[in-house]
């Protein structure tokens, strides 16, 4: 039978934008563990690198959404590429202002201006979506994004903790931004898949937050955002200790691992029944997951917890992405995934800056009950907010599953 992977990129320029999309989405894995690493380097200060960290996520969750709105306004190539060369400005900023010690506010403005840095995972999937809304291909193709985003997160912290530790402070930080530029001006000269925008702003019915479930959805994943923001700073404090800094990103790469190999496994799956529960499953397997970390004691252990804690993650976002399509109109999808990256984004914000705070007064394993605690208040916001995914919004045609489920009926 033929691999539903490989029929993914029988529509030309599939292959040539998701090449892009994995070019520019580096950054996402490379950015926030690069400057951890570069300012502790520096400064020694894990409070100020985790500050720093937070700043640039939630600039990236207030300027995020703004900047897909007005690509599916106006299209991706028109706003893309200013917005970059904004992040990238900043970002350069942020490199000489660590190198030259200059002072903290400095480093806070120029960590606040690299938020502008698009969501290229939502540009990528609003290209799926495009091409195969209402088949089957498309939870594929979700499952596919969802492995090439851990793929960068399997391979983003090894090369810039590698690289700031082996060669220079600034060394991560700075190949993550040469990708986000190579990425963004690669996706945006492929104007032939680029979703056709919708110029109109009363067309989809004002913002996608109007959507109850997609608020839901955010505010659950504000809370798993904090579980990734506090596991990367306190695994790089944790390796530091033991002497180790540089086997966190190896740590780290096994966390994505494990997301990456359920990822690929759940998009050959079909799946019958309701997606929100699964989604709720899976939300709450996150949470579970953060438990083993408070009593590991060394670096191996810590590998194989985090390998385990990585399973469900992928098929959580997967399913997360199918209940977006089915809640959000068309003309609002890229600003409704953005919106759940922005959720991400707050949730790495809150939980990088109180792990930082956390490790400076109590030391890296006390760092761990911050994931910890996240994961208990991600599980309770979901099961709240349960019903509300449970109602579809009106013209909609059901989940991606759904409608995979009814194609396969079909052919049978």
């Amino acid at each position: 039978m033929p691999s539903p992977y490989r029929a993914l990129f029988a529509a030309p320029g599939t292959k040539a934008f998701s090449a892009a999309g994995l070019l520019g989405r580096m950054p996402l894995s490379m950015m926030g563990i690069g400057v951890v690493t570069m300012v502790s380097q520096v400064t020694g200060r894990y409070g100020l690198a985790g500050a720093l960290s937070a700043t640039l996520a939630l600039s990236a969750a207030a300027i995020g959404p703004r900047v897909s709105r007005l690509v599916d306004r106006r299209g991706q190539r028109r706003v893309l590429r200013p917005a970059t060369l904004v992040a990238l400005t900043a970002a350069a900023g942020l490199l000489l202002a660590v190198r030259f010690r200059w002072p903290d506010w400095v480093l806070f403005v120029c960590a606040a201006g690299t938020g502008s840095v698009p969501s290229l995972g939502a540009m990528i999937r609003a290209r799926w979506a495009a091409l195969y809304r209402g088949t089957p291909q498309l939870h594929t193709a979700y499952s596919f994004e969802s492995v090439v985003d851990e793929v960068c997160f399997i391979f983003g912290p090894i090369v810039s903790i590698g690289l700031s530790t082996a060669w220079f402070p600034e060394a991560g930080p700075l190949l993550a931004a040469c990708f986000l530029a190579a990425g963004v001006f690669w996706l945006t000269a492929q104007q032939a898949t680029e979703p056709v925008p919708h110029p109109d702003e009363r067309h989809g019915g004002g913002s996608a937050l109007r959507s109850v479930a997609l608020r839901v959805l955010v505010a659950t994943f504000v809370a798993t955002g904090s579980i990734f923001g506090a596991v990367d700073v306190v695994t790089v404090a944790f390796a530091d200790e033991r002497g180790h800094k540089g086997a966190a990103s190896v740590v780290l790469a096994l966390y994505a691992a494990g997301s990456c190999v359920a990822g690929l496994v759940f998009g050959l799956l079909r799946f019958g029944g309701a997606p929100e529960r699964r989604w709720l499953l899976g939300v709450t397997g996150m949470a579970v997951s953060m438990i083993p970390l408070l009593l590991v004691g060394n670096l191996p252990l810590l590998a194989v917890a985090l390998f385990v804690a990585g399973l469900s993650i992928a098929p959580t976002m997967i399913t997360t992405m199918s209940l977006i399509e089915e809640h959000v109109p068309r003309a609002r999808l890229t600003e409704g995934m953005t919106w759940v990256s922005t959720g991400l984004a707050v949730g790495v914000a809150l939980g990088s800056s109180a792990a930082g705070w956390a490790i400076d007064a109590a030391g890296a394993r006390a760092g761990y009950g911050v994931p910890a605690v996240s994961g208990a208040v991600a599980v309770v916001v979901g099961f709240l907010g349960y019903r509300r995914l449970r109602r579809p919004a009106a013209g909609r045609g059901g989940t991606v599953e759904q409608h995979s489920e009814r194609d396969v009926r079909n052919l049978a």
